[in-house]
């Protein structure tokens, strides 16, 4: 990812300032134009900023190697993450907030940005995703997101074909023991989004970033 990554913004530069900023992150193979649909099914106030993910990843992209890939390494998420928080510091003091929103692999992108700084962040949304293990890297404070306790929103359905039921449990486990969860079950999405989804995710921003 170069210094300025391809951003697609909600609203023009003239009419962003003073808005509280959503971040979207697409899934692996998907490109920041997928998600980017979906912003206007989320509450007006916020400004909307859907990210291109920095590797090619067939007719897409990813943020990282998938997990079975022998190229994958804890590091290869947190130098991605590392690349969104610098282009974020230079947006972010525009803003009255800023919320994470993350699609399958994206969700790993907004949980691991949390783990990093998660004083920073206002609320997460995490849809058919899942939390990366740490395997004791320190760019992970985790005892710094237990203390905060963030609002996250962790939208599935069980029977997603994608996502590996050990990942589904740690992520469990950890949003349990890090966060305030809303977790909210869905039949027939598998590895996807709906609109009764969206609409909890837009109750869920409305109550837990609009008004705290």
């Amino acid at each position: 990812m170069s210094e300025s990554p391809v951003v697609l913004w909600s609203r023009p530069e003239s009419e962003r300032a003073g808005t509280p900023l959503l971040v979207m992150f697409h899934g692996y193979g998907a490109d920041e134009a997928d998600l980017f649909g979906l912003a206007a099914q989320l509450p007006a106030e916020f400004t909307v900023a859907s990210i291109r993910a920095p590797l090619q990843a067939g007719p897409g992209r990813a943020w990282f190697p998938l997990r079975n890939d022998l190229s994958y390494t804890p590091d290869s998420v947190t130098e991605a993450a590392a690349e969104v928080e610098a282009w974020l510091d230079t947006v972010r003091g525009g803003h009255t907030s800023v919320t994470l929103f993350g699609f399958s692999q994206g969700m790993c992108m907004a949980t691991t940005l949390l783990r990093h700084r998660p004083a920073d962040y206002a609320a997460v949304v995490g849809l058919s995703g899942f939390v990366v293990e740490a395997d004791g890297d320190p760019w992970f404070d985790d005892a710094a997101t237990a203390a905060a306790k963030p609002e996250i929103f962790w939208g599935r359905d069980q029977a997603d074909p994608v996502v590996p039921a050990a990942a589904v449990e740690y992520t469990n486990t950890w949003l349990r023991a890090h966060t305030k969860l809303t977790k909210v079950l869905y039949t027939g999405i598998l590895h996807g989004i709906n609109a009764q989804e969206m609409a909890h995710v837009g109750e869920f921003l409305t109550l837990k970033v609009l008004k705290p």
